[in-house]
């Protein structure tokens, strides 16, 4: 059970590093629109299974502080990310959206029974340099044209991080109420769409292709896989491979063209993946049990 776990959390990573190049594969679809259709596509086989299993319903019955921890942290990250890669190139957005990792490890260090390290706080000032080596184009100076990108790409991160720390006391919790949370997130913004923005159709059959694969993978399949991976795998492990997802969504737009390779690309994503995997040093490195001498 907790190697299938373990597998499945791995899979949930690799379904999120195709984000950014689906993203921006899918065209000109405003934000909320965009969370609205892929979350949409992303609840389906969760409401199947509620038609094929009926009693399964009463799992969404769940505590108000369980839906609005689900609800804001899908809803208000994928918000976010779709606005800051419309808004700055996908991959200095995709990397700086990635840093949630490195905040997760320096966030755990911050809960009752853990202490901050060393190496947590070297690990956080990498990812922060790599960053700015990402963000900066002359020197230090911001390009004010992506500054809405960079910014929404921050927000983005720290609400992540903060959904996933939260959702830690939630254990007990059904993968089930995924569903819930992403029908919930699609309504919310179909709502915010209708009030905000004006509907922009996808103009070509890629463009849709791209939308339907978001909803089905890292809008859809990847939270039931997160969730059942945490929860049932090698937590470590799962959180030590997620520091992955950088390289790999970097990689991934290099290779369909979304991006040129460039030395600053590769320096950001050097000390981004360096400085998270540094604060992960216990998840990496677990201690020993102490042997007690015998007498």
């Amino acid at each position: 059970m907790k190697v299938r776990g373990t597998l499945i959390g791995f899979a949930a990573i690799l379904m999120w590093s195709l984000l950014a190049m689906m993203t921006a594969a899918s065209g000109k679809v405003p934000p909320f629109q965009m969370n609205a259709m892929t979350f949409a596509i992303g609840s389906l086989p969760g409401l199947l299974l509620f038609a094929a299993r009926p009693q399964r319903i009463a799992l969404l019955r769940q505590p108000w502080k369980v839906w609005a921890t689900g609800i804001g942290g899908l809803f208000g990250y994928h918000f976010l990310y779709f606005t800051a890669l419309r808004n700055a190139p996908a991959v200095e957005a995709g990397l700086i959206a990635y840093l949630w990792p490195l905040l997760i490890v320096v966030g755990s260090a911050l809960l009752p029974g853990e202490r901050l390290r060393w190496y947590h706080i070297v690990g956080a000032l990498a990812g922060l340099c790599g960053t700015i080596a990402i963000v900066s184009r002359n020197g230090l100076a911001f390009n004010d044209a992506y500054l809405l990108g960079y910014g929404t790409a921050f927000l983005c991160a720290f609400t992540w991080s903060g959904y996933s720390l939260l959702t830690r006391s939630f254990d007990r919790v059904s993968t089930d109420v995924v569903t819930g949370f992403c029908v919930a997130t699609s309504l919310l913004s179909l709502i915010c769409h209708l009030a905000l923005e004006q509907t922009v159709w996808p103009a070509a059959s890629s463009e849709w292709l791209a939308i339907v694969g978001l909803g089905l993978l890292p809008v859809g399949a990847a939270f039931y896989a997160w969730d059942y991976g945490v929860k049932n795998g090698d937590i470590q492990v799962i959180g030590a491979a997620s520091y992955a997802a950088p390289l790999l969504s970097t990689l991934i737009l290099v290779l369909s063209g979304y991006a040129e390779p460039s030395w600053r690309i590769l320096l950001a994503c050097v000390l981004i993946t360096g400085g998270a995997v540094l604060a992960a040093r216990d998840m990496l490195r677990p201690r020993k049990p102490v042997q007690l001498p015998v007498e």
